[in-house]
């Protein structure tokens, strides 16, 4: 059976950490965070993280959708998985079926790599051929899952303060590169670098759903915030719409104040 993709086959708005059904399935992100809202619909988060290690390089990702039943639903299952082998889309089974929050999506969790997801959809999703449902079990219940594209792992890479101020003073640069500062006005008042485009964070819902039109997801794309953190979250989320070349600042202008540059303001 072959699957043409379409809209709803591609991640949400919604940057990853404001999924509720992204976090349910993974169980070791580097980075773990809290949210107000588990839908698109709420931009400001309570943010908490511990992390692993950040550069990503290399590797396979897939594409991947599901939808998800009780325990006791295994009949129901079946029945789905014949009506999307006869030629139904998951995508619409899952908006109407899924107990999963992901139904708002139609089932999309996007792009994954291996780690990220508990282990049971990780063994399943990652031997499963492109496009073909397969089933799995784990504490949610039962899943149907179906792999919708691959390709090599995207890069994200953590970039030292003194790396970024030798290459500002390269003014091609600015030119080459895209900057983006996820830091909330009021921050950006009291110290900022040159060349950052300010987007902040708790405004993603005005300029989340334009950032393809307004970034080139193949251009090296750099993201600052105060100490790191919200960076991390958006580099993270920039990956899932397709950028290919994300660093984040390390440390953020915090340290990249103290390491290089004393002129610009702490807070």
């Amino acid at each position: 059976m072959k699957v043409m993709l379409r809209p709803s086959h591609f991640p949400s708005l919604a940057p990853p950490i404001l999924c509720n059904p992204r976090l349910s399935l993974i169980s070791s992100l580097n980075l773990r965070l809290g949210w107000a809202s588990p839908l698109m619909g709420r931009s400001r988060l309570e943010r908490r993280a511990t992390f692993g290690a950040v550069n990503s390089v290399g590797g396979r990702e897939i594409l991947v959708q599901h939808l998800l039943v009780s325990e006791d639903n295994l009949k129901l299952l079946l029945e789905l998985q014949q009506r999307v082998s006869g030629g139904e889309d998951l995508s619409d089974l899952a908006v109407e079926y899924s107990i999963c929050p992901s139904k708002e999506n139609g089932g999309m969790l996007g792009w994954v790599r291996k780690g990220q997801m508990v282990p049971e959809v990780e063994e399943a999703a990652f031997s499963a051929p492109l496009n073909k449902v397969v089933r799995c079990r784990t504490k949610f219940g039962w899943h149907l899952l179906q792999v919708l594209s691959e390709r090599e792992e995207l890069i994200l890479q953590d970039i030292d303060p003194e790396e970024l101020h030798a290459k500002m003073q390269d003014q091609s640069f600015f030119e080459e590169a895209q900057l983006i500062d996820v830091r909330e006005p009021e921050e950006v008042a009291q110290a900022s670098l040159p060349g950052f485009q300010v987007l902040p964070l708790r405004q993603f819902g005005s300029w989340g759903p334009e950032i393809t039109t307004k970034f080139n997801p193949d251009k090296d794309t750099y993201v600052l915030c105060h100490h790191g953190v919200r960076s991390l979250q958006v580099a993270k989320w920039l990956q899932t719409q397709g950028f290919k070349r994300v660093f984040n600042v390390a440390g953020g202008i915090h340290a990249y104040a103290v390491k290089t540059d004393a002129s610009i303001p702490t807070y």
